[in-house]
């Protein structure tokens, strides 16, 4: 029987949702790698330093720790279904509010709208994931969050497409004649000019996934039933959940390793722009390098859902960290184009992580409390709101020794993998 269960990932009741459910996770990785880049494109057009323009992700990743908590609430009152609409809604909202952002060009009036946008996103990770946990056997589920999330970077190669293609390549801010002369050396009514057209290009984009948004929430309302185990969810008492929550170990440690996990992934896929640049690359160029990065990452996120059959996923975690540790050593020691082959390589061994931590932490968590519990995973996202604008204030320093600054700045994601090594050896003792 167990084996019976082993092998269907998702019955057959629940399929239509596991696919429904499984678009969203597309959906929220457009977001994260389309904002990804525009912090970059932000530094220049605006003229901001790139520890400010990393407030991009502060923002962006703000939205999370703040909202995280509260989306769990509201879905283990009303049910996981109407979290997932209501994330939809403030997403689109979100995305609609870089019409006023680029017409008032204030990059505060931007922070603002990516931090609506990812109260949205919360509710929906907030929701989806332990769905997608709930839809099978528990013996199966951290495989199915592994196969689900391996949709997540199809979104986000579509998000560093539209980046590249859409954004990046269009700015007047980065063609060859204003890179030669310096964007901040033009005359004042030359750049208005550039400004405005190129906040226009971002804010397009953002616009369009707000159209999308809502086509998807029309199609969830419709075809999305409520399941049956939502019900348990409203039994629940918080008090009892949070004590049960943090007497679990394996759980603590889990969502502090989320935390430098998402931290290591957003420096790695936010700088690698700046990385570039200091080799003489284009920022549209540059984001061509992204996504062969996000490319790995995804083939990763296959290849490590397949050896799960074969190989503890905590062991798997262990050996992935030891790859990323040896990638950004490589990012940080290697001048020149091989850095930057390591720097995209660390997408590779990135590919598993927050999906099997995820698994690994909610693996002993009681169903009723498995909403909240998902809350603070989410909430570990801030991770990526915190690390970013020091990297940032490292490569500000232009040096650090006898290495140039944003190379060094890679100790960062470096220490990150350390600590997801620590956690995949304690808890494969453990088990």
């Amino acid at each position: 029987m167990t084996q019976n269960l082993q092998s269907k990932l998702v019955e057959k009741k629940y399929l239509l949702t596991f696919i429904l459910i499984t678009s969203l996770f597309a959906l929220w990785g457009f977001a994260n790698d389309i904002t990804n880049p525009m912090v970059a494109a932000f530094q220049t057009v605006m003229e901001l330093s790139a520890a400010k323009a990393s407030l991009v992700q502060f923002a962006f990743y703000g939205g999370y720790a703040t909202m995280a908590i509260p989306a769990a609430l509201f879905a283990r009152r009303y049910s996981y279904k109407k979290g997932i609409l209501l994330g939809l809604i403030l997403y689109a909202i979100g995305a609609f509010m870089f019409i006023p952002a680029a017409n008032r060009q204030e990059f505060g009036f931007f922070c603002v709208s990516l931090y609506v946008l990812t109260f949205g996103l919360a509710f929906l990770e907030t929701t989806a994931n332990p769905y997608i946990l709930s839809l099978g056997s528990k013996e199966t589920s951290t495989r199915r969050l592994n196969l689900a999330q391996a949709f997540n970077p199809i979104g986000s190669l579509m998000g560093m497409f539209v980046a590249s293609r859409i954004v990046l390549a269009k700015l007047e801010s980065d063609t060859a004649a204003v890179r030669e002369v310096g964007f901040s050396n033009l005359d004042e009514m030359t750049k208005l000019s550039i400004r405005e057209h190129d906040l226009d290009i971002i804010r397009n984009p953002y616009v369009a996934l707000g159209c999308v948004v809502l086509f998807v929430f029309v199609i969830i309302a419709i075809f999305v039933k409520n399941q049956n185990n939502e019900a348990i969810e409203t039994t629940s008492n918080n008090k009892g959940t949070l004590k049960r929550l943090f007497s679990n170990k394996v759980y603590r440690e889990g969502v502090v390793t989320q935390l430098f996990y998402v931290a290591a992934q957003i420096m790695t896929w936010t700088f690698i722009i700046q990385y570039a640049d200091r080799l003489g690359i284009d920022k549209a160029t540059a984001q061509l390098y992204n996504i062969i990065a996000m490319g790995m990452f995804l083939c990763g996120r296959f290849i490590s859902t397949f050896l799960m059959k074969y190989v503890n996923s905590r062991k798997l975690l262990m050996f992935f960290a030891i790859g990323a540790m040896l990638a950004s050593a490589g990012t940080i020691l290697i001048d020149g184009v091989m850095g930057l082959y390591c720097l995209m390589a660390i997408s590779i061994f990135m590919s598993l992580m927050f999906p099997t931590i995820y698994g690994i932490a909610l693996e002993n968590v009681s169903l009723e409390d498995s909403s909240l519990g998902a809350a603070f995973l989410v909430m570990a996202i801030v991770g990526g709101a915190l690390m970013p604008p020091l990297q940032g204030m490292i490569i500000d320093l232009g040096t650090v020794g006898s290495l140039p600054a944003v190379n060094f700045s890679f100790i960062l994601p470096f220490i990150c993998f350390v600590v997801i090594f620590i956690f995949g050896l304690r808890t494969s003792r453990m088990k």
